[in-house]
């Protein structure tokens, strides 16, 4: 069933996205940016060691391919006092394994959804960016909430399989296949295909 749907999600990708249509009628081109929510040292030990394991190695590998490729990355944090997570602690930072750099956009979030008081949208807009991937934790929580809040920011977003973790391996699973995250290749193809 699977090999069914890939065709059929890269035609409707790059369908919405048409590169060859005449000026008067091209849509936007694709201005991508991704997206590391929440990957901090507090919520980290919640997520089972196989799935963080393989997401950690997975969004370091997307932050790379972004920067190969000239597009930015968001780091989006949550600030939440019941958790004792403050900007300032080491709570609050992603792990040093991580391959941020200091002049990542830096987005610090009190909701679950990281549009929601915060400056992502305005972020996104002076970076030109349409089109959002998104990594981190936690699949059933702020990343599905981020999700969310893209589309009623009018951004086409994508969640992408075997970046995002939550608690239960069975929960990031259902999200998974219920929001069709991408793949390693079709990200490629999208980053291959964009107008810079």
């Amino acid at each position: 069933m699977r090999t069914r749907i890939l065709p059929a999600l890269l035609t409707l990708i790059l369908g919405a996205y048409s590169l060859t249509a005449p000026a008067q009628t091209q849509a936007a081109p694709i201005k991508p940016a991704l997206l590391v929510i929440d990957i901090q040292n507090a919520f980290l030990p919640m997520i089972p060691e196989a799935d963080r394991k393989t997401a950690m190695a997975n969004i370091n590998y997307y932050i790379s391919v972004f920067r190969q490729h000239g597009y930015p990355v968001v780091l989006v944090y949550h600030h939440g006092e019941e958790y004792g997570v403050r900007p300032g602690t080491d709570l609050f930072e992603f792990p040093s394994s991580v391959l941020i750099k200091p002049d990542d956009p830096k987005i610090i979030k009190t909701y679950p959804d990281g549009f929601v008081k915060t400056d992502l949208d305005k972020v996104l807009q002076e970076l030109g960016c349409n089109t959002l991937f998104l990594t981190g934790l936690s699949a059933v929580g702020c990343v599905l909430a981020t999700y969310m809040g893209a589309y009623s920011h009018d951004y086409k977003v994508f969640m992408i399989k075997d970046a995002i973790m939550s608690h239960n391996s069975d929960y990031t699973n259902n999200i998974e296949i219920m929001f069709d995250a991408v793949s390693q290749e079709v990200v490629k193809l999208i980053l291959e295909s964009a107008n810079r």
